[in-house]
C-alpha cells in the first residue's frame, strides 16, 4: 500500500531549559492513500501538534515529514502556502466559513486563493454530492451547523488533495448529525478516493476508521488497522 505522509522521527517541542514542553517525541508514521485514519488521545497527548507538523502548519523541531515522497518539514513558508493550497484540504470544528459568502462561493475559496479558475457548476456538484443540493446561494447562518460541516467538506475536497485533516469534525454536533458528517468522511474514502486524516476524541470516529493512532505523551503508543481498529 502506498505511504502519502510520511513522519519520521517527527520531534516538536515549545520553549527551553526547565520549562520546555516536548508535544512530540521521536514519532514515526506512514498514512496511507484512500484511507480513513483516526488520530486519538487524551487532552495533551499531541493530537493537534501531529496534525500541525502533519499538515505543514508548524515545523517539526527535528525529524522529517514528507507528502507524496516531497520533504515538506524543509520548505520555505511561501511553498508551504502553496502546497496547502494545491494539496491538502482542512475541515475544522468550528467550520471556518467565511459568513459573507454563500456556500458556492465558501466552496470556491481555495480555488479563487490558488488563482484557479472558479467553476461554479463544479462547486454545485460537490455541494450536491455532499447533500446540499439547492443550498448554494444560502450563506452560513441560513445553515444548521451539520450543513455547515458538509459546506467545510466540500470545501476541502474541491481541490482533490492528496490528502483531507480534519480536526475534531464533530466535536460542535449532535450525535445525529455527527453520525451524517462522520459518514460523508468514510464516504469520501470509498467513493472519491480521498485520504482522511481525523484528530478526535469520539470513539464512534475510530469505528469507522481503516487505522488508528493512539498518542500519549507525544509518542505513538497504539497503531492498528484493519478491523482491530
Amino acid at each position: 500500500m502506498e505511504a502519502i505522509l510520511e513522519l519520521d522521527r517527527v520531534s516538536r517541542f515549545y520553549g527551553r531549559g526547565r520549562g520546555t514542553v516536548h508535544a512530540l517525541r521521536d514519532l514515526d508514521a506512514r498514512l496511507y492513500a484512500h484511507s480513513l485514519t483516526a488520530v486519538m488521545g487524551p487532552s495533551g497527548s499531541g493530537k493537534s501538534t501531529f496534525l500541525q507538523c502533519a499538515a505543514g502548519l508548524d515545523r517539526p523541531s527535528s525529524g522529517t515529514v514528507r507528502l507524496g515522497g516531497q520533504e515538506i518539514s524543509a520548505m520555505g513558508e511561501r511553498q508551504l502556502t502553496r502546497l496547502r493550497r494545491a494539496r491538502i484540504g482542512f475541515v475544522f470544528q468550528s467550520f471556518n466559513l467565511l459568513p459573507t459568502l454563500t456556500a458556492q462561493e465558501n466552496v470556491l475559496l481555495p480555488l479563487r486563493l490558488d488563482g484557479k479558475p472558479r467553476d461554479p457548476a463544479r462547486a454545485r456538484r460537490m455541494l450536491a454530492r455532499v447533500g446540499l443540493d439547492g443550498r448554494a446561494d444560502a450563506r452560513p447562518g441560513e445553515l444548521s451547523g451539520g450543513q455547515q460541516q458538509r459546506v467545510a467538506i466540500a470545501r476541502a475536497l474541491i481541490t482533490e488533495p492528496d490528502v483531507v485533516f480534519a480536526d475534531e469534525p464533530t466535536g460542535a454536533l449532535d450525535a445525529d448529525t455527527a453520525a451524517g458528517v462522520l459518514g460523508l468522511l468514510r464516504e469520501s474514502v470509498t467513493a472519491y478516493g480521498a485520504t482522511v486524516v481525523v484528530v478526535t476524541h469520539d470513539a464512534a470516529v475510530a469505528a469507522r476508521a481503516d487505522r488508528v493512532l493512539r498518542l500519549a505523551e507525544g509518542r505513538l503508543v497504539y497503531d492498528t488497522v484493519g478491523a482491530a481498529a
